[in-house]
């Protein structure tokens, strides 16, 4: 491709176009004479709605194409929501740029704007992921979390054609696309935490492409850069996957990172830890190390087992 041209490989979806134009306008901003375009990519998670996503392959279905794109040399970058990305990436890729977080909480979203608390008990509740459902389990067992799948607006659809009594959703998806006012109830991480990463995006290109790592310098350093990889560092430890019920965040303060995680199985076991320390290595470590002397694994083992 040109020394002066880039394309940024996305889904199609309001959201993925979203972010996608976003990082086009911080590189046309960094490097005005650059030319940035899009290709838009129609991935296997977004037209295999039949099956939870836990069924078919996980949120990795979401990248797939996508690095594709790269690899023939179709596109240059792919940008990602941080937590669509799988923790291990295949050697040929990598994730320069990580950050542009915004708020990283689940929003609760109702017809009529009744909060959480406020639904009455056999409420029908949207959300296919299952640390959504474990977490919420706790909170509430009196309600009943179905499966839903699709971009925001057919959730939303569907909520308003009373398919569903409330839905969880990201927060920041919703802020992106202006949607503050459906948010009936926001989550806060100390109810639910959010997935690894949540709220921020993420920058894949070939490994070791040095044009493109150069043209991505002056998009990196973003202040939650270190929280999001100390999140994702506990996923890739622990082996687990986009589909595990695996709760992450972390918080600098300082030179210091607070970082806490969730492990838990819809409507039986769950585990917590959490741990400070000056950098996402150290910190993920005694955050997992935590987690294992718990029984992570041998939960980790039942929930694979569950799924097969």
């Amino acid at each position: 491709m040109a020394k002066n041209r880039v394309v940024i490989a996305t889904r199609e979806s309001k959201l993925a176009l979203w972010q996608a134009n976003y990082i086009r306008d911080c590189l046309i901003k960094a490097h005005p004479a650059l030319e940035v375009s899009l290709l838009g990519i129609t991935t296997s998670g977004d037209s295999w709605l039949s099956a939870p996503l836990s069924e078919i392959g996980g949120k990795g279905l979401f990248v797939k194409e996508l690095e594709t794109a790269i690899f023939r040399g179709d596109a240059d970058i792919a940008v990602h929501s941080v937590k669509d990305v799988p923790a291990q990436l295949p050697d040929e890729f990598e994730l320069p740029v990580l950050g542009f977080r915004d708020d990283p909480r689940d929003a609760f979203v109702t017809q009529h704007g009744e909060s959480f608390w406020d639904l009455p008990a056999g409420a029908r509740i949207g959300t296919s992921s299952e640390r959504r459902k474990a977490q919420l389990n706790l909170l509430r067992s009196d309600l009943k979390f179905r499966d839903i799948r699709g971009n925001i607006d057919t959730r939303l659809k569907k909520l308003d054609t009373n398919q569903y009594d409330g839905l969880v959703l990201a927060s920041a998806g919703l802020n992106r696309l202006g949607l503050q006012a459906r948010v009936a109830d926001y989550l806060e991480v100390e109810a639910c935490l959010p997935a690894a990463g949540q709220g921020a995006l993420a920058i894949e290109c070939r490994r070791g492409d040095e044009r493109i790592l150069e043209l991505l310098e002056p998009l990196r350093g973003d202040n939650s850069s270190q929280e999001v990889e100390a999140e994702r560092m506990i996923s890739a430890k622990l082996d687990a996957d986009c589909s595990v019920p695996l709760g992450a965040y972390a918080t600098c303060i300082g030179s210091t990172i607070f970082l806490r995680a969730f492990l838990g199985k819809y409507g039986g076991n769950a585990i917590n830890a959490s741990a400070k320390s000056e950098t996402p290595e150290a910190v993920s470590d005694q955050v997992v190390e935590e987690l294992l002397a718990q029984g992570a694994k041998s939960l980790l083992s039942a929930l694979k087992s569950a799924r097969q």
